[in-house]
């Protein structure tokens, strides 16, 4: 129930834990149930469902008596897995909707809309995970997050959704066999729209009823974490959409968006944007963000679409904006809100972590609020995406002109806590897949994405690779259908997958590579001059002056034997990795297990190898004569 102290939080936008008050509270173990909503523009609201035969005279709500807008009421029949929805009648116009719960936490299964009467009791298993994932999740760890999509990663021999449990354990087998840190799942929140992949969201606090119940969800999460793998929730508090049980118009009026279409109506994603400066919209918001941290043991937040947050005029033109109360183009709500969302989850759950999806370069998105910078843990470097895919696009002749696309990620790498993300959004709408966007015949295409994968989880920053990318897929994405997982049987393909997992095993045991992500101190170029060759080299070094790692890549199909590397020390360089081995589909060039340094002078540096750099391949080796 309500407390006059839950209200005045509610009313004041910092109460980050109203799904304890608002909704359906029900009794375990017995039937009824509370309900109260947020409808201060309402002249009636009644709660209907199945067990009044959806009847609006039977459960009428009250207003509380203290303006807070709040209807609430208890019903004694309710049982549990009910279905239900909230009948409202405006007070001004009289209109009647019929909205499901905004704070359900279990729904129907669409296209249905209608919310559940649900409890949240379930048994968990990762107590060792959670007293220790704090070091899973720093930003000194391994993080190389898996992305998927629950409905498309893999389905049933008919073509039906898989489970929640069902998808647990082969998800947890296969992550582990790829040697994955984390798995970043694409919005489960409840949705009407499949096609929407779950960035049209009405439900903020039910995952969807597709694959199952919350107690299957949270069973999901569970066998993940008691596997050791962490488990991101992409979420999206930048708009929702305006199907009419959703939260548009909820009590006859514009409640949870702006009235103004200047300000309340996304034109690139027909949707409405949330009311930032509203204070019971910014608590509703929190509450969702902290509900899959406190009730699903979520390890993490990706907020989706930041940048269409922070700007009021994303995605409009010269008078389709309205300037904050400065003049500017800042959207001082959404600034406000991000940073207390940020510190109320970093104040109650030290231990996970929020990821910005932002596109520009807004400052200090990383950057702790006390600091001035918006509070996330970590942001998406979309610049460093961009600029990769377009020099891999490239025809190996033209990519000497074009090495800057790869050097100049290291100008700014340091400047946040960077993500490095090839994700969905790089293999839908016609961009085809990322096998698919490399130039020439199959195998060079194959080399090319090898070399792209070792490039990447050598420079600086955390690794997130969406589904079907860790095998070369061919096919596009499509929501509709599972991964070609039968193109794994092929040899270029296996050969491709092996890589990625033998990839992610040495990063988790080579500190060299993930200790100092976000700092100077963890690289050091040997060479990113040589355009002529379209070769780079550079060291990854940890903490403490440990033995660094050398990341060398060559950009051509023309292989580069005696190619000289300045090197700190001497003693026995041991390659490591090498995206050519024959394992992996490559040609076989390579360096015996290793070479040795000598005592001359290169880039530099007192000691230098004679190495060959395999054809459209990245080579690491580790220096073993460091004291």
């Amino acid at each position: 129930m309500l407390t006059d102290h839950d209200v005045y939080l509610f009313r004041e936008g910092t109460h980050g834990r109203l799904f304890e008050g608002l909704g359906c509270q029900m009794h375990s173990g017995r039937n009824g149930a509370r309900f109260s909503v947020w409808a201060p523009n309402a002249r009636e609201v009644s709660v209907i469902g199945e067990w009044n035969s959806w009847n609006p005279q039977a459960d009428p709500l009250a207003a509380r008596p203290d303006s807070s807008g709040i209807w609430e009421g208890r019903v004694r029949q309710v049982e549990h897995g009910q279905a239900y929805k909230f009948r409202i009648v405006s007070q001004a116009s009289g209109q009647v909707t019929e909205k499901a719960d905004p704070f359900g936490f279990f729904s129907e299964v669409p296209p249905a809309t209608a919310s559940r009467a649900w409890t949240l009791d379930y048994s968990w298993g990762d107590t060792d995970w959670m007293a220790n994932r704090a070091a899973r999740n720093a930003l000194d760890a391994p993080m190389a997050v898996y992305e998927m999509h629950l409905g498309s990663w893999r389905r049933a021999s008919d073509g039906q959704f898989l489970g929640y449990r069902e998808i647990a354990h082969a998800l947890a087998e296969y992550v582990q066999r790829m040697g994955f840190t984390h798995v970043e799942l694409m919005p489960v929140t409840e949705h009407p729209f499949y096609g929407s992949w779950g960035y049209q969201t009405t439900g903020y606090f039910a995952p969807s009823a597709r694959y199952g119940s919350p107690q299957d969800f949270m069973y999901l999460v569970d066998h993940l974490h008691q596997n050791g793998i962490g488990v991101f929730l992409d979420w999206v508090p930048s708009h929702f959409p305006t199907d009419a049980h959703g939260l548009g118009h909820f009590d006859g009026t514009y409640l949870y968006e702006h009235a103004d279409p200047k300000q309340g109506f996304h034109p690139e994603w027909n949707s409405s944007i949330f009311n930032y400066d509203r204070n019971e919209v910014r608590a509703f918001l929190l509450s969702s963000a902290l509900f899959w941290l406190d009730k699903y043991h979520i390890d993490g937040l990706r907020v989706d679409a930041v940048a269409s947050m922070l700007y009021l005029d994303y995605a409009r033109k010269d008078g389709e904006w309205i300037p904050n109360r400065y003049g500017g183009k800042e959207n001082l709500g959404a600034i406000s809100f991000l940073r207390m969302m940020n510190e109320a989850v970093y104040r109650d759950h030290p231990d996970t972590l929020t990821v910005a999806e932002e596109s520009t370069a807004w400052p200090m998105v990383s950057r702790p609020v006390y600091l001035g910078g918006l509070g996330f843990g970590m942001k998406w470097n979309m610049g460093w995406m961009h600029d990769s895919l377009a020099y891999f696009k490239d025809d190996p002749v033209f990519r000497k002109f074009h090495q800057d696309r790869l050097t100049f990620s290291l100008w700014y790498a340091f400047n946040e806590n960077f993500v490095l993300p090839l994700s969905h959004d790089e293999v839908v709408h016609g961009k085809g897949s990322l096998i698919g966007k490399m130039p020439g015949d199959a195998w060079q295409q194959f080399a090319n994405l090898r070399a792209l994968y070792g490039y990447m989880w050598g420079h600086p920053g955390k690794k997130m690779l969406f589904m079907g990318g860790e095998f070369g897929q061919r096919r596009e994405w499509a929501h509709d259908d599972q991964l070609e997982w039968w193109v794994t049987g092929m040899p270029e393909h296996e050969g491709l997958q092996r890589w990625v997992a033998d990839l992610n095993h040495f990063y988790r045991t080579e500190p060299a590579l993930y200790e100092v992500d976000f700092a100077h101190e963890g690289f050091e170029w040997v060479d990113c001059s040589d355009h002529e060759a379209s070769v780079i080299a550079f060291l990854r070094k940890p903490r403490g002056g440990g033995a660094p790692v050398l990341v060398a890549c060559n950009f051509t199909p023309l292989p580069r034997p005696n190619y000289v590397l300045g090197v700190p020390f001497g003693g026995v360089w041991r390659e490591v990795l090498n995206s050519d081995a024959r394992e992996y589909g490559g040609a076989g060039w390579g360096n015996l297990g290793g070479v040795d340094a000598a005592p001359v002078q290169a880039h530099g540096r007192p000691w230098s190898i004679s190495v060959t750099l395999p054809p459209l391949a990245t080579v690491m080796l580790k220096g073993e004569g460091h004291g």
